[in-house]
């Protein structure tokens, strides 16, 4: 029999594209440096949706959150849906998420509320299966958010923490002495501490590595190739980091993007809102809130804090990713495994006056880093273009594993793209947000040069030349000079739609 491959997915959470040394001198990620010089580096990626459970969802089934339901954030995915966990599981491979899930929202009939979060007898008794995955150890809270619970509690637990809540945000009747102090008046991921208490080696980044590192031993054992999802909840704000990745960088050396004077005068109307203190967004929080509808003005010198702290949480976790390499490497597993890096959506550090997230569809909260690395399969140290998609994850990952085309799926294999035996598997990339239903929605279609943005009830959007504005400060949708671009854009976003329609079911008749 044929050695079948590993396949690691290595994500974090709402990383900007250039939080990578391999891009960015000012930031420190060696181990991800490292995986560009095995493999290619795809400058060209995006997500399918701006914010964590739909684009989450995309990359197990995919499928678009139009498609698969979970929509946004606060949905549930249907557990009943194919995932690549599920198809991999029943093809013979050892499959396991280990890190954050958010499949489920924070209420209703959910696994990742409290107070189920907290019902560490459950978790220490529950192992999987979860949407497809044979073996999950989960981790639900962004640094020291108050949904923290679930197996990473447990382990807290066993490291001897017995007073593990008292390092995260109180729930209502409780006290925590030692988690940090949230700013007054601030936004909810602003921190005066950005030095936070929890010790180093507890922490889930490093959790997350050693039990990476134990499924990845136990699936050797037992001689399965394996599908693993290591799933990084950072660098999402809250920001605040144990040290010394909390001083490893210099706030003074941080350079936040800005707002460039006059460029949302182009845009839709709530951009502009974002730069004013107390904006007027009554009816976008019904009946619940839209992220970055709210007023982004903050303060530079807390911004350049917010940024050292971000880097210095990509650092701590890029740390973690050299010690699964490493033991690839010492084990001679390296060429027999596919690993591909990437996060779920963007983030905003100033750029356009904005700050975290939000229905604001620039590549600052579009595109994300993405490197492949399979040796002797994959071209080394390369930089590409090509077009790719998250969305097509779940299509690659099984043509790798010899399960062929999926045609009842959305997303593409990209695997010739990545080998480079064949033309790009992509021409565009489409990216939803559907993220609450009072505001209104917006698809972006984005192609190697032009980019536009349309809204479901509105009359503006954005149309932008990647190549002539590649900071995207000069909205083009109203421009006399480029009614023709938005015309043919408009139509090829339509036909991008349609030609990505899935055909789930085969027609065996005339009639």
């Amino acid at each position: 029999m044929t050695k079948r491959t590993n396949i690691l997915l290595i994500t974090t959470d709402q990383q900007h594209f250039s939080a990578l040394g391999a891009v960015n001198p000012k930031i420190k990620t060696p181990n991800l440096d490292r995986l560009c010089k095995s493999g290619t580096r795809f400058d060209k990626a995006y997500c399918p949706a701006p914010t964590c459970t739909p684009s989450r969802s995309s990359i197990i089934t995919g499928l678009y959150p139009s498609q698969h339901g979970a929509w946004t954030i606060g949905c549930r995915l249907d557990e009943n849906i194919p995932t690549v966990g599920s198809l991999l599981s029943k093809a013979g491979y050892a499959t396991g998420l280990i890190g954050k899930a958010h499949f489920q929202p924070l209420a209703g009939d959910s696994l990742e509320k409290q107070p189920t979060l907290r019902d560490l007898p459950f978790w220490r008794d529950f192992n999987g299966p979860y949407y497809g995955f044979e073996h999950v150890e989960l981790v639900r809270n962004h640094t020291d958010e108050s949904h923290v619970g679930q197996h990473y509690a447990a382990w807290l637990e066993d490291q001897g923490l017995s007073d593990w809540k008292d390092y995260f945000q109180p729930l209502p009747g409780e006290a925590a002495p030692k988690a940090p102090e949230r700013a007054p008046d601030a936004p909810y991921w602003a921190r005066k501490d950005r030095h936070w208490q929890l010790p180093e080696d507890l922490h889930y980044t490093p959790w997350i590595g050693e039990r990476s590192l134990a499924f990845i031993k136990k699936a050797q054992q037992d001689r399965k190739p394996f599908f693993l999802w290591t799933s990084f909840p950072d660098p999402h704000p809250p920001y605040t980091v144990p040290e010394p990745w909390a001083s490893m960088y210099d706030p003074a050396d941080m350079e936040p993007g800005e707002v460039v004077p006059g460029e949302h005068e182009l845009n839709a109307p709530h951009f502009a809102k974002t730069q004013e203190k107390n904006p007027d967004f009554d009816g976008w929080h019904e009946p619940h809130e839209a992220h970055g509808c709210d007023s982004h003005l903050y303060p530079q010198e807390d911004l350049r804090k917010d940024m050292a702290t971000y880097y210095g949480m990509m650092s701590f976790l890029d740390r973690e990713v050299g010690r699964i390499l490493d033991y690839l490497d010492a084990e001679g597993m390296t060429e027999d495994t596919l690993i591909v890096f990437t996060t779920d959506h963007g983030h905003f550090l100033g750029q356009h006056g904005l700050v975290a997230k939000g229905p604001f569809h620039y590549e600052d909260m579009l595109r994300v880093p993405f490197i492949v690395s399979w040796p002797s399969c994959v071209p080394s140290d390369r930089v590409s273009n090509a077009i790719q998609s998250l969305l097509d994850l779940t299509p690659t990952f099984l043509e790798v594993a010899g399960l062929g085309p999926a045609p009842e799926l959305q997303g593409v294999s990209q695997l010739s793209t990545w080998q480079e035996t064949g033309p790009p598997a992509r021409k565009f990339a489409i990216c939803e947000n559907r993220h609450n239903p009072v505001m209104p929605h917006v698809t972006t279609y984005v192609e190697e040069r032009y980019k536009i943005s349309v809204y479901r009830t509105e009359e503006h959007g954005e149309l932008f030349d990647l190549h002539m504005d590649p900071s995207e400060t000069k909205n083009l949708w109203h421009d006399p000079a480029n009614q023709s671009v938005k015309s043919q854009m408009l139509l090829r976003m339509m036909q991008g739609v349609q030609s990505s329609e899935p055909m789930k079911s085969a027609r065996v008749a005339q009639a």
